[in-house]
Formats: C-alpha cells, structure tokens, sequence
C-alpha cells in the first residue's frame, strides 16, 4: 500500500491553476485599483506617477539601446561593404598592373627584335661590302685602323704610310672603310692615293708647305708656328688656337699649341700632325684621351688615366708639343 502513494520522478509536473491565476488575477486587480486612484484622488496619483515615469524612462532606455544596436550593425554591415569594394578596387588594380607590365615586356621584346634586326643587316651589309671589294690605294700617311665609322670606336692597330689597301668604296663621318684580312676596318679620310707617294708627294697632300687662308697666326716657337702653318694649310676650317699660358711645362715656354677640334676631325689632326712629327719638330701628340709620342713611337696611341674634364682629357681640342 505504500508503494503506491510514491510520487514518479519521472513524471511532468504542471502547475496548479490557481498558481497560475493568482499573480494575473492580482496584476488585473492592481491596475483597476491604480486606475480608480489616480481618475480620483489627485494626490494618490502622484503617488503613481513616479514608478510610471520611471518604467517608461527604461522602457525607452531599451529602445534607445536597441536603436544603437542596429545602427552599430548597420555600420559594420557598410565597413563590410566597403571593405569588399576596396579589395576589389585593388583586384582591379593589380589586373591593370600586371596588363602594364605585360605590355611593356612586349615592347622591349619588340625593341630588342628591331635592333638586333639592324645590327644584323648592318653585319650582313659589312660582309657584302667587304666581299665585293676590289680596289687598291696607297697610304700618304700612318694611319690608326678603328672598329667603326663613328666616334667612339676601338682603334684597332696601325697601317703605315706607303700600304697598298684594299677599299670597299664606303665612306662615313670623315673615315674610309677598308677590308682587311676579311674584315671591316675604317682610317681617317685623306690620306689614300692611286699612286704609290713619293716624298715630294707625301708632303704636297699632307699640306706640309702650303699657305695658310683662314688669317689666323699664333705666336711661339719656331716648330709651334711650323705647327700652325701646316695645320691650317691641310684644315683651313680650324680658326681657334691657344699657345702660350702662365704657368710652366710647354705652353709656357712657348713649345705647345693647341688645336680646336672635336670628334673624327680631332683624330685627323692628330694623325696629321703624327704623321709629318718629324718635318714639324713635334715631340708629342695628346687628344681624346690618348697620347702618341716620338720616344714610344712604336706602340701607337696609348691611352691616358682620366683627368675629371672633357678639355683636361683633351676631347675638344689637339694638344702638340715641339721641340
């Protein structure tokens, strides 16, 4: 008999009605209460009022928390928006970057094809030359063998006066190009004869003896005037020269000129004036940074160390010295 009165752990509980009601029934009677006080005694209603106010003061408190709330989503949900319109922006970006870079590799590339396009027609334009050569003339003078027709080129050797060369006909910047041993090489122009030079011959075109007509005249030693007079005989379009200068070495004892030339025609005077040393009492030459001198005379033009400047490494003019 006891066994049955044991209550079933296992069983749901529901709450009794009158549990339930009591509370309703009591928040219903307060309200009616409230109401009837506050239509008819003013003083119990400001009684009422107080807890009103406040209830609804946090009644709008929330309101204003959730109206925060959203707004904060809201913003975030624009940062988002944002944030994605920004990367791809920078996905665009990268795309036109990376065109760019694309493009400007073809264009090198194309660059590269075209001068590597030139370089091979100028080889194949050099090798027909060079083939097809057939003419011979003799040298008036010594003459530097250079790589190419322009400035600058490597001076590839000499070629003494009275040579038989063979010619191509080509000629560019004030140099003849010759063939030799099958390849290309260029010497200063002028000093190339039908005929084997004699020594009356060699100084007639060297224009060792002729009249100077440009009106110009230095003054100096004897061999710095010899210097000039031959100079401006052969090259009547050089008028500027500078002899002496304060200080000492040969400028300032009056043993030195210099001439005012640039480029291939710099070179002419300088092989010019190499070439005749001896007639003209010269003891050395200097231009474009190199030097030939009488006492070395067998090793050619030889190159100089660098001096900082354009006029002090000799590019624009022909430094002689005499005896």
């Amino acid at each position: 008999m006891a066994n049955r009165h044991k209550r079933d752990t296992n069983a749901r509980r529901f709450p009794r009605a009158s549990v339930v009601a009591a509370p309703i029934a009591l928040l219903v009677t307060a309200s009616a209460v409230a109401f009837g006080v506050l239509a008819a005694d003013p003083v119990s209603r400001d009684f009422f009022q107080a807890p009103v106010a406040r209830a609804a003061l946090q009644l709008s408190d929330i309101d204003e928390r959730e109206r925060d709330s959203v707004s904060r989503s809201g913003s975030r949900y624009a940062k988002a928006a944002e944030t994605r319109g920004s990367k791809y922006v920078l996905k665009e970006l990268n795309e036109f970057t990376e065109r760019e870079a694309r493009e400007a590799r073809k264009a090198r590339e194309s660059r590269r094809r075209v001068r590597e396009e030139s370089r091979q027609q100028v080889r194949e334009a050099t090798a027909r030359a060079v083939e097809q050569a057939d003419t011979r003339l003799w040298t008036t003078a010594p003459l530097n063998l250079w790589s190419a027709a322009q400035d600058p080129a490597a001076r590839l050797g000499l070629v003494e006066s009275g040579a038989k060369v063979l010619v191509t006909g080509r000629e560019q910047l004030g140099r003849v190009e010759l063939a030799l041993d099958g390849k290309a090489r260029w010497v200063t122009a002028g000093y190339l004869a039908d005929e084997k030079p004699t020594a009356e011959s060699t100084d007639e075109v060297a224009g060792i003896g002729g009249a100077c007509t440009n009106g110009t005249s230095v003054s100096g030693g004897a061999n710095v005037v010899s210097v000039h007079q031959a100079v401006c005989a052969a090259f009547p379009e050089i008028t500027s020269y500078g002899t002496y200068r304060a200080g000492s070495g040969d400028h300032a004892s009056g043993r030195a000129i210099d001439i005012m030339a640039s480029g291939s025609l710099g070179w002419a005077i300088a092989d010019f004036v190499r070439a005749n040393y001896a007639e003209l009492g010269v003891s050395y030459v200097i231009y474009s940074q190199n030097i030939w001198s009488v006492d070395r005379g067998g090793e050619g033009w030889r190159g100089m160390s660098d001096r900082g400047s354009t006029t002090a490494n000799h590019y624009d003019h022909v430094h002689v010295s005499t005896y």
